[in-house]
């Protein structure tokens, strides 16, 4: 049967009308994804307080990030083990020396920095240091004691200025550590860096005749710069940065 030409005519035009829909419909319809403009540059630096927060989770050893006590008692163990392995090939009449830095290698200062929430305020921080109240890094308590059990004489090397000396002693003799010197940053001295002053430290403990086996610090400005220790252990120190 032939389909009326009025029917066909209606039916061209409703099709013409679906095709002919318009431009800003359809955009209506499927809109342009969003867009975001950012600075490259800056967004890889990690956020602050997300940092923070991973310090903190760090300390407390509940994050996959790894536990802070467990890595320096692991670090601690390696340097016990190299020196009962150095001190028994010592020379007859040879002089071995341990040379420990003090923040954050033997003393803690979690403490203060949480305070600070890791920021660094020099008043706040001489108060702390005057107080004497730093605990004791454990495993640099054990190899402080293996040491001098072994005949290995301790040498420690501080940033700390001289005017603090006497908190100092008073706060690691509390801590359980002993050793035969504590050399700390003249006022003549601030100017220099640490690995400068650290390095040129250690060259007068070897111009005494002494073989500096073994170096713990968290710094690689506790570590590095001529005369370097025989083995030198780093201790973990996300929370600051010293050059």
């Amino acid at each position: 049967m032939e389909v009326p030409i009025k029917h066909r005519l209606l039916a061209l035009l409703a099709l013409t009308a679906v095709v002919a829909i318009p431009t800003w419909t359809l955009q209506a319809q499927n809109p342009a994804p969003p867009a975001f403009s950012t600075v490259q540059s800056a967004e890889r630096i990690p956020n602050f307080d997300q940092l923070v927060s991973q310090l903190k989770q760090y300390h407390e050893c509940s994050c996959k990030c790894g536990c802070y006590a467990d890595d320096l008692d692991r670090q601690a163990d390696k340097a016990i083990v190299f020196l009962r392995k150095r001190a028994a090939t010592r020379r007859p009449n040879q002089k071995l020396a341990l040379v420990l830095d003090i923040d954050e290698t033997s003393l803690s200062n979690y403490a203060e920095m949480l305070k600070q929430n890791y920021l660094y305020d020099s008043k706040s921080f001489d108060a702390w240091v005057d107080s004497a109240q730093a605990p004791a890094i454990p495993g640099t308590v054990r190899i402080d004691k293996e040491a001098r059990q072994l005949g290995v004489e301790v040498f420690f090397i501080t940033g700390r200025g001289e005017a603090e000396r006497a908190a100092t002693e008073k706060n690691l003799r509390a801590a359980g550590f002993e050793w035969k010197s504590l050399t700390m940053r003249a006022s003549s001295e601030a100017g220099e860096t640490a690995q400068a002053f650290k390095s040129a430290a250690r060259a007068r403990i070897a111009s005494q005749g002494y073989t500096i086996v073994l170096n713990v610090g968290d710094q690689w400005s506790d570590l590095k710069g001529k005369p370097e220790a025989e083995f030198s252990v780093k201790y973990p120190n996300p929370y600051y940065f010293i050059p």
